[in-house]
């Protein structure tokens, strides 16, 4: 009798998925620039977070510290001890996230997603969280419509040619077969930036994991070196910086300055 492990083509957690995906940014004021690039993402379950052996761990970790803005035990703990805080108690419910796991040591999350469950499998809530390249966090909480659009406004420092005002109108789906999230500046009259990744979804297996790998290395440190590089190209076509707050979140006081010189820019 001939027998074949199929091991390495069983999913490395329940419910978890890949998704290699094209993220595109466009800015169009002051000036004009956009740019793209490769990679994949991980939908995980939180209460079933992929651990791949010992050996190549190294490909795909998934760690409390990467993710938040308090210490926690596991990212569940995490996520429901912000969602409580919020007034809202997930008891029984499920969580899903969409984010870069760490890779060789390293990891950058622009945005991370995630879409609670209620017990019942209602959709509650969806978090977004918001990643600058200071090593600043932010946590959106939306309430999404039938199509996983939502309004809000923003309040922490992203990019550094951009002030914290306007608001986001964002469109985050849950990730069937496909992935389709886009988020959207909105200032009065002008949409003068928008981020979007759309990609396509894989098994979550090892020799899945390990294409995707090849195919885009270090996918988290490729990401925040594209975006430091355009940062530079910006920066050499002389468009200024705009302050800071220390803690990347906008007080009041912040945003109306920041209104103040968007009028005078316009």
């Amino acid at each position: 009798m001939v027998t074949t492990d199929h091991a390495p083509r069983r999913p490395l957690a329940p419910g978890a998925a890949l998704y290699e995906a094209t993220v595109r940014h466009v800015r169009t004021e002051p000036v004009a620039n956009s740019f793209d690039y490769g990679g994949y993402y991980w939908l995980v379950d939180l209460d079933h977070p992929p651990r791949l052996p010992f050996g190549l761990r190294w490909l795909a970790r998934f760690d409390a510290r990467d993710h938040g803005t308090v210490p926690a035990a596991d990212l569940r703990t995490d996520i429901d001890s912000y969602l409580y805080d919020q007034g809202v108690d997930l008891t029984g419910g499920r969580v899903v996230m969409l984010c870069h796991a760490r890779v060789l040591g390293h990891v950058f999350n622009p945005l991370t997603v995630y879409w609670c469950y209620q017990a019942d499998g209602a959709l509650c809530r969806v978090v977004a969280e918001v990643h600058n390249t200071y090593g600043q966090r932010h946590r959106y909480l939306l309430q999404v419509d039938d199509q996983g659009r939502a309004d809000v406004a923003k309040t922490f420092y992203v990019s550094p040619f951009n002030p914290v005002d306007g608001h986001y109108r964002l469109s985050l789906p849950e990730p069937g077969d496909r992935l389709a999230l886009t988020i959207t500046l909105h200032r009065p009259g002008t949409a003068p930036f928008t981020a979007s990744v759309r990609g396509r979804r894989r098994a979550a297996t090892l020799p899945a994991l390990l294409a995707l790998a090849l195919r885009h290395p270090v996918t988290p440190l490729v990401g925040a070196a594209r975006i430091r590089i355009q940062g530079i190209k910006l920066f050499l076509r002389g468009l200024p910086i705009m302050p800071r707050p220390p803690s990347g979140v906008a007080t009041p006081d912040d945003q109306q300055r920041a209104e103040k010189q968007g009028t005078r820019r316009s």
